[in-house]
Parts: structure tokens; sequence; C-alpha cells
């Protein structure tokens, strides 16, 4: 009896001791986790509004892109313009480029030498350059809602049920009239 005891207090210490640990480590990942969002953070960071404004001022949208196209052959076909920082080919959720990407440059004044490029050829297709321009957040233009037919919208017009079609020359099968049964002794 008293050595179940002994196991007991020997256990409980063990499992005490496992959950200190694991304490510990989950404040130690709160602490990286606190960190890594700090980097991250564009309000706390480096990537202020008006980084954000003045990086666009020095990036162009390249609209019409290959699929097939690289970062580095986009990076190739703007080189003549001024020094590339960055080439973003954009994708869906599932990886696959959407065919267009941005092109951010080191100087301004690239931009304008890029601009020269719109309806130039890349992997033979005609590239459609314009200047990349700021999203301001919560700006999207209103678009009225349209009436949901499953949630009892009415329109301006009564209903009118189409006409009943029959098939021409016995085609298919002929439609029976629906008749509501009720019950008789002959059937």
């Amino acid at each position: 009896m008293e050595d179940d005891v002994g196991g007991a207090v020997v256990e409980l210490d063990d499992m005490k001791k496992r959950l200190k640990d694991m304490e510990d480590e989950a404040v130690a990942l709160r602490e990286m986790q606190a960190k890594v969002e700090k980097e991250m953070d564009p309000a706390a960071g480096a990537e202020t509004k008006a980084n954000k404004e003045e990086v666009d001022s020095r990036s162009v949208f390249v609209g019409n892109v290959d699929y097939s196209c690289t970062p580095e052959e986009v990076q190739q076909h703007f080189q003549a313009c001024g020094t590339v920082n960055r080439v973003t080919i954009r994708t869906n959720k599932f990886g696959q480029p959407k065919g267009y990407a941005y092109v951010e440059f080191v100087e301004p004044e690239a931009v304008q030498e890029a601009l020269l490029l719109n309806e130039s050829e890349l992997h033979g297709r005609q590239l459609k350059v314009s200047a990349k321009r700021t999203n301001i957040p919560g700006m999207k233009p209103y678009r009225a809602r349209r009436p949901n037919p499953y949630m009892g919208f009415r329109g301006r017009t009564p209903f009118m049920p189409a006409p009943y079609f029959f098939p021409p020359y016995g085609y298919g099968k002929v439609p029976r009239a629906r008749v509501p049964m009720r019950y008789s002794p002959y059937f």
C-alpha cells in the first residue's frame, strides 16, 4: 500500500516537471512569435504608408505576361530601363501565374523608361506596361447588391409562368398533365 502511494508521488512530480517544461516552452514560443510579428508588422516596421507610396512610385505594372515567363526573363526585358530591384509575378492559391507582374526599380526615373516598353513583346505576347497605382484601403467603388431569388425578392413585374412547351412531332417524352390523385376504390 505504501509502495503505491510512493509511486503516485513520484509520478505526480514527473507530471509537474513536464508541465513546467511545457509552460516554459510556450512562453519562449510566445516571445518568438511577438518578435516575428514586430518584424513583419508594416505599421511598426519600415513599411509605412509613405514608404509604400515611394516604392509604388518606383514600380510599374506589367500585364499580359506569359504564364511560362520567369522573373529573371522579365528582369532582363526591363534591364535597359534601369536597375531592377525586384520582380513579382502574382500567382493564385494553387501557385499558377495570374498573367501579370510588378517590376520595382531602384531609381524613380526608370519608370518613365519602362513606360516606353508598353506593347513590346515578351514570349510572343504584347505586354501592357503602366505605372503602378497605390491602393487606398477601403476605397472600393460601391456596387449595389443583386437580389437573391431565394430570399423572397419580388420584382416590379408580376409573376408570369413560361408558356408550356410541347416537343414537336412527338420527339422526347410528352409530359402528362398532373392531376391530384384522390383515394379511389378503383385503384
